[in-house]
């Protein structure tokens, strides 16, 4: 099986794949040795662990440089988060995405941002036109934006399903009977993840950390700072033993990062 039809294979809808978003190249390999069957990317924790905001554009090098440094070294697959395609212009994300594909990433996601359903599935369009073995992960933003519209978010996703998307990605959308009508149009649904969901009771194919564990790993280093300098007992930290072992080796495990060593300080 390859890495397209290996990450397709892991959107059972009811039974969602929980896809954990990482930011650097040691984020990534942790969570994979922790066992997670496949990785995403946050487009917030990638520019803002550079000193850049989310959603401006500026993230594509960054990305792409993630990609390329993660070829070979992860052994699961690699869904790419590329905001909203870092162009408006179909053939300029279609030739991305393949830059991509040779690097091995199983998946992107595409965001339709403040762009028209006509617009959007366009680019949806293009990019399943020349990477037909890349999981195109379509994300409808109404929900997102605050707009809270079902009939528009439905007539989006059937937009970008009929352009070829994969599956469809509703940030923000959490009633149960929104998502079961969202996943009624008969592509995988990504919702995103919040503390409380019950993965039991959704009709989705895929959960998204997004830039939950980036901002969490933000508030632990806080933390510690605080007991730092307060002399308090700090929170359990990832040895620097084992941060190197992650990335000296070829193929981290999981037992590097579940052994009694990993939450000791060096």
């Amino acid at each position: 099986m390859n890495t397209f039809e290996a990450f397709a294979a892991l959107h059972v809808p009811g039974k969602p794949l929980v896809l954990v978003n990482a930011w650097d190249v040691c984020s990534a390999l942790a969570l994979a040795a922790a066992g997670h069957p496949a990785i995403g990317t946050t487009s917030l924790g990638i520019t803002a662990a550079a000193g850049l905001p989310d959603g401006a554009g500026l993230g594509r090098e960054l990305t792409t440089e993630l990609a390329t440094r993660l070829q070979g070294r992860l052994q699961v697959p690699l869904t790419i988060d590329l905001e909203s395609g870092y162009s408006d212009e179909p053939s300029v994300v279609s030739r991305l995405v393949s830059e991509l594909a040779v690097l091995g990433v199983a998946g992107v996601n595409l965001e339709d941002a403040d762009r028209t359903a006509a617009a959007h599935g366009a680019i949806v369009a293009a990019v399943r036109a020349v990477n037909d073995r890349v999981f195109l992960n379509a994300r409808v933003d109404e929900f997102w934006s605050g707009h809270h519209n079902l009939a528009e978010a439905l007539e989006r996703g059937k937009a970008y399903r009929d352009a070829g998307a994969h599956g469809l990605f509703v940030p923000g959308l959490t009633d149960p009977g929104g998502v079961e009508a969202v996943a009624q149009l008969g592509l995988p649904l990504n919702i995103l993840w919040q503390p409380g969901l019950d993965l039991r009771d959704t009709a989705a194919a895929r959960v998204s950390t997004g830039s939950a564990l980036y901002r969490a790993a933000l508030a632990a280093a806080l933390a510690s700072g605080d007991a730092a300098r307060s002399n308090s007992p700090p929170r359990p930290a990832v040895t620097y033993s084992t941060v190197q072992a992650l990335l000296r080796s070829d193929k981290p495990t999981v037992e590097s990062v579940s052994n009694p060593k990993f939450h000791e300080d060096d």
